[in-house]
């Protein structure tokens, strides 16, 4: 590991904070009526300058700011993830918040603050830059999820949000102080040298780091921390609940990963129970519980919880082939969640946005492209071969079971079977139920979402090789000490 003295290992992190603040004069000094457009455009600009830099070749791992930040190939694959989710929930934005009396150039810059607190999450190395990272992402989804403030639902989200999520930071804080008051240090480097060959680490240890793992299962939505996730998601704006649905659960995940992996890999043993149970919770709930669901963005935040204990069962093996299945996995979620959002945010009838999956009848027939991509999208994530959603089942499911766990994989399987229904529901409502007024034609932008992702999740049977590649090397880094 090199220690670079210079800030050059963050330099995306500081390319967007740096954009940040210079997008917030150019919001406020552009003329009222193209401020939004402008500042739109910058911001998808800014996020492609920072994917670019992010993919600038590093010859090894790098650290800077006194081992607190770090950087290595498991980052690199994790921020190229969470900036494709950002970049395309904010193209998806563009036409939504037009319509609905949203047009203000905060929401972009909000969406640029959160996706700068998740890289730093991403690359934290220490239990203080975790928590920083954490709260600026935090900070920033509280506002968006509240930014249609005319709207009792969109207040109502924000409002839970923060509630819980202050209660999720609290479970963490402790959990962390409770882990820097029995090893004094926070570094995940040298905790990780602290417990390298000792046995039996003390009960208060322990306790921190079940509490430190609650506060990080509430950032991915995990049972049982999972209970602000349905109103949420129903209540937030669309494109915000599509955003939700992908980068953040992706970057809190990659810390999760980091942080059992790393520093208290050792403690597998310890921490390997807690992260059992908490799949197995959100497996079965998100099975069961979506099943009675008649809107269709509850039914998607019953689905990510679902989805979310599927990549928990990677995490669970413990295993080098178990984190590359974890990251295959959100590699693959993340094109079907955005697809599968983008036809929601499609779902308009006169410019009404409509949410019930009943208004979906007929739509094979009023509109067969769009129905043949979101039904590739729901076999997709149902798991139903060939399709990309089947693969990343196979491969945490596969680590389990070279891990040991078979039962837990049995479950997962067996969770998965039961899932399947209500994605197979919302295909048999738009082939065989009653037509219903017709949709109104989407707009280019979410046109070209819907494509790329239908071509991503058809097309990884045929071409598998550059992401499993790209996981396989992000994996191995963090196996590498």
């Amino acid at each position: 590991m090199v220690e670079i003295p210079v800030m050059m290992p963050a330099l995306p992190e500081i390319f967007l904070a740096g954009i940040s603040m210079v997008l917030m004069m150019v919001g406020v000094f552009a003329p009222e009526n193209k401020a939004l457009r402008i500042v739109t455009g910058l911001a998808l600009l800014s996020l492609i300058v920072a994917f670019v830099l992010v993919l600038m070749p590093e010859p090894e791992t790098r650290t800077a700011f006194n081992n607190l930040f770090l950087v290595d190939r498991f980052t690199v694959f994790m921020k190229v993830l969470v900036l494709i989710g950002s970049f395309l929930a904010i193209v998806m934005s563009m036409g939504f918040i037009e319509r609905e009396n949203m047009a203000r150039f905060e929401f972009p810059i909000l969406i640029i603050f959160a996706t700068l607190g998740m890289m730093m999450m991403v690359s934290a190395n220490d239990l203080i830059s975790l928590y920083v990272g954490l709260e600026l992402q935090s900070l920033s989804l509280y506002v968006v999820a509240a930014f249609k403030r005319d709207t009792v639902r969109s207040t109502e989200a924000g409002l839970k949000y923060f509630v819980l999520g202050a209660l999720s930071s609290g479970l963490l804080l402790y959990g962390a102080s409770l882990i820097y008051g029995f090893t004094g240090t926070t570094q995940f480097q040298v905790l990780a040298d602290t417990f390298a060959g000792k046995e039996g680490p003390p009960i208060g240890l322990i306790v921190g780091l079940v509490f430190l793992s609650a506060g990080l299962a509430f950032k991915v939505s995990a049972v049982p921390f999972h209970m602000w996730t349905p109103d949420v998601y129903e209540g937030s704006p669309t494109p915000v609940t599509a955003f939700f649905s992908v980068a953040p659960k992706i970057a809190a995940m990659a810390l999760l990963i980091r942080t059992l992996m790393g520093p208290f890999g050792n403690l597998l043993a310890e921490w390997q129970q807690i992260i059992v149970l908490i799949s197995i919770g959100s497996m079965v709930l998100g099975a069961f519980a979506a099943i009675a669901q008649t809107n269709i963005k509850r039914l998607m935040a019953y689905s990510s919880i679902g989805h979310i204990g599927y990549a928990l069962v990677g995490l669970a093996a413990g295993t080098e082939e178990g984190v590359k299945g974890v990251l295959i996995y959100l590699a693959i979620y993340l094109a079907m969640n955005i697809g599968t959002f983008g036809c929601i945010l499609s779902m308009r009838v006169k410019g009404r946005m409509v949410e019930d999956i009943a208004d979906l009848g007929g739509l094979g027939r009023n509109n067969p492209i769009m129905a043949a991509a979101l039904m590739v999208f729901m076999f997709s994530m149902a798991g139903i071969p060939p399709l990309a959603g089947f693969w990343g089942k196979w491969f945490v499911f596969l680590a389990a079971i070279n891990a040991g766990m078979v039962t837990l994989a049995v479950i997962g399987v067996l969770a998965s079977v039961v899932g399947a229904f209500y994605y197979l529901r919302i295909i048999k409502v738009m082939y065989f139920d009653d037509a219903l007024e017709p949709f109104d034609r989407p707009d280019r932008s979410m046109t070209a979402v819907l494509a790329i992702a239908t071509a991503v999740v058809l097309l990884f049977t045929l071409m598998p090789g550059p992401l499993e590649t790209s996981a396989a090397l992000a994996a191995t880094t963090l196996f590498a000490g």
